[in-house]
């Protein structure tokens, strides 16, 4: 693959698997917690995981092969089995289908004679869908190859299809392709021109203590929509007795409608790596990971350069900025398509090369975390602003917020609005200005904080951003009066059933019936009945799940059942109970068979 396209450094091996393992496995050798990674690259070069590669890292690793095969059937882009030369994976967001993403993955499926998520017989195509691809403010879009393809027409996809039936090289495309676009419409003290590299002259002159009271003046909270301190995260892990710490950025933000994270890694990567030096500075990490997902794919290029270009300039590595003993190195860590990953320590274990399974908590990560030892977990957002803090003082980021919520938020906007992409507003902001600043017109609905969030409807406007409000990762999807929401709520419990990783019941089942009853609504054969029990398994849910995942699952569904009782009401048939389905029409082609059309061969018909 060439530069221009991936940025990646090419894979030195002889092709095959033996060749890459060994390659990878490098002068550390081969260790058990890198197993996801092996997975990912054999993936990249062979299109699927070769039963020999499986064979051979059991062996290497002592580890069944059972486990292994049980690693590759948890991601979304691993595979045992070939994929097409060309794996094009159409977004299947919310904010896609509003952009014809249904229609265009229609059309090139037809156009290439390929069924949807099975490689043609010839190997040279799949067409299929992912949950999100991070491009929610220009799409439709779609991954090939795992690279995005944006802002997609009928044009594009017909291209697309010449390309794919030529089996022109994916450097021979055009490269406007690929082109994708930060979009900043709004900074403020995040995105403005805060100038770089004070973070560790601040640390170096103030020391570790006088920097932690400095993020504690400042009110920083967590920008992943949780909102814990983050100078109470960092000291309990800094006073955590161990032999090791370690520094994790999130960087896996699958949440439908957000991307501000990609924004923050292709623009301003120095700063969000200063920020995790810092805080391994603070305290006393050795090792710091970004655990960047699969999607972009496309970034791991100019972030592997941005870690090279500050081991070069002394910042990162031994002796950083010529301090003895300050010694911090950052490795990047791709995921393979897990939501779930998403939360702290689902991600952990992902890290070490297992399924993201969440972890029972207590022990919370800051005392045990990545190889059980103390890791402190922050998203992109929060260690670029730490890194500005320390720059720039605790007073300058209290300027902006309220009480208590200080300083800024970045948002991902998207959706029926005439500008979307990256606005950040202090906290307190109202939805009714955002909507007014994206050139929202005639909105009936707003999501904030993505499928798991809260659903505000129009009376509601006036709600503020904040933690105490509206707290938000970062994901806001506008809906017109135009839209049907039932499309929505329905989308959000198709994606929560994908992604859900199957540890619970009230999570693993709850979200199939809760999708079973929302389907059931959508086909006209509802009544009260089923609305109640979508209440009921809903609440089930919230207190019974192991982990956030399963707790905001029917956030979409109770919302729009308390707020947005029309979608639901319109639709009814009734106060009883109705099935689902007809059975005496199922049993159709039975009696054609059989020759029976009697009144004892029907169901419900007087014998």
């Amino acid at each position: 693959m060439a530069d221009w396209l991936t940025g990646e450094m090419k894979m030195v091996s002889d092709g095959t698997v033996d060749g890459l393992i060994k390659h990878l496995a490098g002068v550390e050798g081969i260790r058990r917690e890198r197993l996801l990674q092996y997975l990912y690259e054999l993936q990249l070069q062979f299109s699927h995981v070769p039963a020999e590669a499986i064979d051979r890292l059991s062996a290497d690793l002592d580890m069944p092969a059972s486990h292994i095969r049980g690693v590759i059937a948890f991601y979304s882009f691993l595979h045992e089995t070939p994929r097409g030369d060309f794996d094009i994976l159409f977004s299947d967001s919310i904010t896609d289908h509003m952009l014809g993403s249904r229609e265009l993955h229609q059309r090139l499926c037809d156009t290439l004679g390929v069924a949807s998520g099975q490689p043609r017989a010839d190997g040279r195509v799949t067409v299929g869908l992912t949950s999100c691809t991070g491009m929610c403010d220009q799409g439709p879009a779609l991954l090939v190859n795992g690279l995005a393809v944006t802002r997609l027409d009928e044009a594009r996809i017909d291209a697309i299809a010449g390309l794919v039936e030529a089996g022109t090289e994916l450097v021979d495309w055009p490269q406007e392709f690929f082109t994708v676009e930060d979009n900043i419409r709004r900074p403020d003290l995040l995105l403005g021109d805060c100038g770089e590299g004070g973070a560790l002259q601040a640390l170096q002159s103030q020391g570790a203590d006088a920097m932690l009271e400095t993020l504690e003046q400042s009110g920083l909270r967590g920008r992943g929509g949780a909102g814990f301190p983050t100078a109470t995260k960092w000291r309990l892990c800094r006073e955590s007795e161990a032999d090791a710490r370690y520094v994790v950025c999130n960087a896996d933000e699958g949440e439908p409608g957000t991307f501000k994270d990609r924004i923050l890694i292709n623009s301003h990567a120095d700063r969000v790596i200063e920020g995790m030096t810092l805080c391994a500075g603070i305290t006393g990490a050795r090792q710091g990971f970004i655990y960047l997902r699969a999607e972009y794919r496309h970034l791991r290029g100019s972030l592997e350069a941005a870690l090279q270009r500050r081991r070069d300039a002394g910042l990162l590595g031994d002796g950083i900025a010529g301090s003895e003993g300050f010694d911090f190195d950052i490795g990047i860590h791709m995921g393979a398509g897990a939501y779930i990953c998403g939360e702290e320590s689902s991600l952990i274990e992902s890290l070490e090369g297992k399924r993201g399974i969440p972890r029972k908590r207590p022990p919370f990560p800051v005392n045990s975390g990545y190889r059980n030892r103390p890791t402190v977990v922050n998203n992109v957002e929060t260690f670029m602003a730490a890194a500005l803090i320390a720059q720039h003082g605790a007073a300058w980021f209290r300027g902006a917020g309220t009480e208590s919520s200080s300083g800024t938020k970045l948002l991902s906007i998207s959706g029926d609005c005439e500008r979307p992409g990256i606005y950040e507003y202090p906290y307190g902001v109202s939805i009714r200005e955002i909507l007014q600043d994206c050139g929202a017109r005639d909105a009936q609905a707003v999501q904030v904080a993505g499928a798991a969030g809260a659903t505000v409807p129009a009376s509601e406007f006036d709600r503020a951003i904040a933690f105490d409000d509206l707290a938000t990762g970062g994901s806001f999807m506008v809906f017109d009066t135009s839209r049907d929401l039932l499309d929505m709520v329905l989308n959000f419990s198709r994606f929560f059933v994908h992604e859900s990783c199957g540890f619970c019941t009230p999570c693993r089942v709850g979200g199939a019936l809760l999708l079973d009853l929302v389907e059931k609504v959508s086909t006209g054969h509802a009544s009260d009945y089923d609305l109640a029990e979508m209440r009921t398994i809903g609440s089930l849910m919230k207190t019974s799940s192991h982990c956030g995942l399963g707790a905001t699952a029917p956030n979409p569904v109770l919302d729009t059942l308390d707020k947005c009782t029309e979608i639901y009401s319109r639709r009814l048939t009734g106060s009883g109970f109705e099935p689902a389905f007809d059975l005496d029409a199922a049993l159709s082609d039975a009696r054609r068979i059989t020759g029976r059309e009697d009144e004892a061969a029907h169901i419900g018909m007087e014998s």
